[in-house]
């Protein structure tokens, strides 16, 4: 690589394209999703780590879906607040390459723990009475460790094919954080295989797990037909259906983003979406897990009536 094509040293976040008074407008009301995401996500955390009733698997995978889901919060939505609320920031080549690697490995973490609270749901509701040995905690360790590898793995791959890329201008990154594809568009070289690259390994990370879960839930479906009592069914949808709802948000925005057809303008479409996935998907998770969760619900009674003064 010649000289004149390292010069970029930081790039700029467009971010959105809207009057200063929206931008304002905007920057309360993400700034206040923001809080609710760390607070329910903190609380779930809370409560997980601190009621021994909440130490089951099915719950461990949830804490380890709510550390992933602050984690995707923090890595993009601050920032995008900071331009929110004044001229557009730079951010360093390397802080824009970390935030691009960060982004990745808690997308396709989150991508791949959604695949082992299905599998948690299958064994407990089709394999009752083997639960307890199949679950065990170093099986829970072990496949909770496994989706942080693989997501960390699979964003390796994708930096390894970005960062040898020369970047010589221009600097502004047409969008509200350092997103992969559109940071590639800046690269002085051809980069036809680096996004084949990443739409084909995101296709395979989404519709693969995605058919797992399917799986998973067609069996559970098949076992829950045979409940004889509708109280037995009724528990049993009801410990499925939250982690259903937080599938289908999580994947349906995925797929349309990079798999689906594309319409319009597909950058403009691919903020919005990336947006929905950053500030509104981890908000919404404790929420969904919380609203129709009795034990979560018991959980917090208790600490709230131990901190009550007596």
């Amino acid at each position: 690589m010649g000289g004149n094509q390292t010069s970029v040293t930081e790039f700029l976040l467009v971010g959105f394209p809207l009057s200063p008074r929206m931008k304002v407008l905007l920057f309360g009301l993400f700034s206040l999703l923001y809080a609710f995401t760390l607070l329910g996500n903190g609380v779930i955390l809370g409560l997980i780590s601190l009621d021994s009733r909440l130490h089951t698997p099915m719950y461990f995978f949830l804490s380890q879906l709510s550390t992933v889901d602050i984690a995707y919060a923090c890595n993009t939505v601050p920032r995008m607040l900071l331009n929110l609320l004044s001229p557009a920031q730079p951010i360093s080549f390397a802080g824009c390459m970390t935030q691009t690697f960060l982004f990745l490995t808690f997308a396709l973490t989150e991508c791949f723990l959604l695949v082992m609270m299905s599998y948690d749901r299958y064994v407990a509701i089709c394999l009752p009475l083997r639960y307890s040995t199949i679950m065990s905690w170093s099986v829970c360790v072990t496949l909770a460790g496994a989706s942080w590898i693989l997501g960390i793995l699979g964003a390796l791959l994708d930096m390894l094919l970005l960062l040898p890329l020369p970047f010589c201008g221009p600097q502004k990154v047409n969008h509200f954080f350092c997103e992969i594809l559109a940071v590639l568009k800046l690269a002085c070289a051809d980069t036809h295989l680096n996004e084949v690259v990443v739409v084909a390994a995101a296709t395979l990370v989404l519709v693969g797990p995605l058919s797992a879960i399917v799986i998973s839930y067609s069996h559970i479906l098949s076992a829950v037909l045979k409940i004889q009592s509708t109280e037995g069914r009724r528990k049993a949808f009801s410990t499925c259906s939250s982690h259903l709802c937080v599938v289908g948000l999580f994947y349906g925005t995925a797929i349309i983003m990079y798999v689906g057809p594309q319409h319009g303008d597909p950058q403009e479409q691919k903020k919005y979406l990336l947006l929905f996935h950053s500030l509104f998907n981890p908000m919404l998770n404790p929420l969904i897990y919380s609203l129709r969760n009795r034990e979560v619900h018991a959980a917090l009674r208790r600490r709230l009536e131990k901190g009550r003064p007596s």
